[in-house]
């Protein structure tokens, strides 16, 4: 089991950026065309060769397109009204304007005028609206989703009525109905449809066009039908175990499900990437220094507002115990949001709307502000840009034993942002702990670099529209 990859995409989905980069090259070319008629600009150099203009094309929709996907724009999940995905388009091609403005002047006597690219990307906008607009209207994303019947109607089964009971949880596949099988628990499925297999069970798949089928009966031992499923799979239907299908699905594992010898078969939780394992501290640390001569005027304006706000003898930064890589503690930094008297009555979780948060604190901790200064922890090694949050030694310790699988998240190093804080919203008891490390272990199972630049990439997301806690 990989992570997703272009190719795994719903018809939907690929015909979706397909057609925006096609919108977003032919947006440049077009203002370029238009130009050339109706004199917009007066440009010195008009006559640029279609080669160049066709690269220009092409680096303009990939830049755009790459801003879209932190804008959270290619998530079929996405949670958003018309008016909502406008916002996030406007600010996508804004950046990406931003930057193809920067690259232009590198094409020496093939650059455009910026204009022109200021053109190209209005034109982009309005184009990607309109498409936007009636893919919203035709559930565009419904095309080619898998016809789906579940192997089972007990406990284990319900877990994909309960977690994917939503529509938009449902963008990949639809669902046919749960199959009612032998030692199935009684308080299983209550609102899908159940069925009474009377029949064979290959008949059935192949008479209603069933495209895959999720293995999730509660006792499976003499109940299995395993001559029939292996004449589906060879007839074409797919077979999947109800945690490969829940973790395809839903971008988590289900941690209440895992049992040892599916992990011992399981592909990943072991990076095989060598060579980025070895250049591991000195990738992150290269980023760390980068992104430090980037924001050192947003931490140097943070830490005198907390002096103003506060008074000049209050503390800016604080220190906390956290647990990282394989179980070691270390300290890491912040930027202070809390009072000075935060945790008089001993440790506690961060909440949501925390009232010991200062009035600056709540600012810099909705854009990640407060997360800055573990740039040095980076730098320093106790942490990666990308992972699981380390948390405090106190919560580890009760986490550990009351949450199945809790201690694996320390098989890797701690970050500053992770696939956890992308797809579950801020939470601060054991219940949230226990959906988070299903995110986390997810992250782990599928560690790459191109996972890490995703992650990268929408926490721009986070930051840009204050979705940090």
């Amino acid at each position: 089991m990989s992570s997703p990859k272009f190719r795994d995409l719903s018809a939907g989905s690929k015909s979706l950026v397909l057609m925006e980069f096609v919108c977003f090259s032919g947006a440049l070319l077009l203002s370029v065309y238009l130009n050339s008629i109706f004199h917009f600009v007066t440009i010195d150099n008009l006559d640029v060769p279609f080669n160049i203009l066709f690269i220009h094309a092409c680096v303009f929709a990939l830049v755009v397109q790459l801003s879209s996907l932190a804008m959270g724009l290619y998530d079929s999940k996405l949670r958003e009204s018309f008016r909502g995905v406008v916002r996030r388009l406007l600010v996508s091609v804004a950046i990406g304007f931003f930057i193809v403005s920067l690259i232009n002047p590198f094409y020496g006597q093939g650059a455009l005028a910026i204009e022109l690219l200021a053109i190209a990307a209005l034109i982009s906008l309005i184009l990607t609206s309109i498409i936007r607009y009636f893919t919203l209207q035709i559930d565009f994303f419904g095309f080619n989703k898998r016809n789906i019947l579940v192997l089972g109607a007990g406990e284990r089964a319900s877990i994909i009525e309960k977690r994917m009971r939503r529509d938009v949880d449902r963008q990949g596949f639809f669902m046919h109905g749960f199959v009612i099988m032998n030692g199935d628990a009684g308080h299983g499925i209550v609102n899908e449809n159940r069925i009474t297999l009377e029949g064979s069970l290959v008949n059935y798949a192949l008479e209603h066009q069933i495209d895959e089928i999720v293995v999730a009966n509660d006792e499976r031992r003499g109940n299995l039908p395993v001559d029939e499923l292996f004449a589906c799979k060879i007839r074409g239907v797919e077979v999947t175990e109800i945690l490969d299908f829940i973790e395809r699905e839903t971008g988590q594992i289900a941690v209440n499900l895992i049992y040892p010898s599916w992990v011992i078969y399981s592909n990943g939780f072991a990076s095989a990437n060598h060579l980025r394992n070895t250049l591991d501290w000195v990738f992150n640390a290269s980023m760390g220094f980068f992104l430090f001569l980037v924001t050192w005027p947003v931490m140097l304006i943070t830490a005198l507002l907390i002096k103003l706000d506060e008074g000049l003898k209050a503390p800016i930064f604080y220190t906390q115990e956290r647990v990282g890589l394989d179980g070691q503690a270390f300290n890491i930094i912040k930027f202070r949001s809390m009072r000075l008297d935060a945790e008089k009555n001993g440790a506690q979780m961060a909440s949501k709307d925390d009232d010991r948060t200062t009035k600056i604190g709540k600012f810099i901790r909705k854009y990640r502000i407060d997360e800055l200064p573990q740039i040095y922890n980076v730098m320093r090694g106790d942490m990666g840009f990308v992972g699981p949050r380390p948390e405090r030694p106190e919560f580890v310790q009760q986490l550990i034993k009351n949450i199945p699988y809790y201690n694996e998240r320390h098989n890797v190093k701690p970050g500053l942002t992770g696939w956890a804080q992308l797809k579950y919203p801020y939470g601060a008891t054991e219940e949230d702990s226990l959906e988070k490390l299903k995110y986390d272990l997810y992250y782990i199972k599928h560690r790459s670099f191109l996972l890490d630049l995703l992650v990268l990439i929408r926490t721009v997301e986070i930051v840009l529209f204050g979705k940090g806690r």
